[in-house]
């Protein structure tokens, strides 16, 4: 970490990208570190963040795709890795947003992505979104409260990254809820009957 702080931008730029790929300390630390430091840089600060994380992302997803489970299983307790991976089967999209907002480190997810072999476009597009709105929160309250941020991040932080996330699985369920109502609405109307179903007997036999 010290090493990665004397080197400043690059540093962080170095960070956010493993931080995606296999290194266990979230880049969040060196974005704070810096903006204490340059508050008036703070925006550009979490865009630099922000490319290094998107830029580690299809790293971290291809190491998932070569050895995840091998590598994950050396990072998590048996049940842990168990549990995230049910969970991420059952609910990719909202595993990930919700992954990219809290402070669980993100290669957990980029790498779970590529042992499920789950979409890189989806992967991309959700940490996008999920990480941008992580590093631009931190990036704006120093840019407007200067050096006096570094003591609101934990608490503000905390509390908006939870509950953007809580918010944000809880459209993603509601709309996965709502497409299996349709999908199965939609098979129950183009199931037969029994009494179609007889008369389709029926008709087969008097045509025989």
């Amino acid at each position: 970490m010290e090493f990665l702080r004397n080197l400043g931008d690059i540093g962080l730029f170095i960070h956010a990208m493993i931080d995606a790929i296999i290194f266990p300390i979230p880049a969040l630390f060196s974005q704070l570190s810096l903006s204490v430091l340059t508050p008036e840089r703070a925006i550009w600060l979490a865009t630099i963040g922000f490319i290094g994380c998107i830029l580690g992302t299809p790293i971290g997803y291809g190491i998932g795709k070569a050895s995840g489970h091998l590598v994950l299983s050396k990072m998590l307790k048996k049940k842990w890795y168990d549990s995230a991976t049910g969970l991420f089967k059952k609910h990719g999209e909202a595993a990930i947003l919700v992954g990219a907002f809290t402070p669980i480190p993100f290669k957990i997810f980029t790498i779970l992505s590529g042992c499920m072999n789950y979409p890189l476009w989806k992967l991309l597009s959700y940490a996008a979104i999920g990480r941008a709105f992580k590093f631009y929160t931190v990036g704006v309250l120093f840019y407007i409260y200067g050096r006096a941020a570094e003591h609101m991040v934990d608490h503000v932080l905390t509390t908006i990254l939870l509950v953007a996330g809580a918010l944000i699985g809880g459209i993603w369920f509601t709309i996965h809820t709502v497409k299996k109502r349709k999908k199965k609405q939609a098979e129950q109307l183009h199931t037969p009957t029994g009494t179609e179903a007889a008369d389709q007997d029926q008709v087969s036999a008097g045509g025989n």
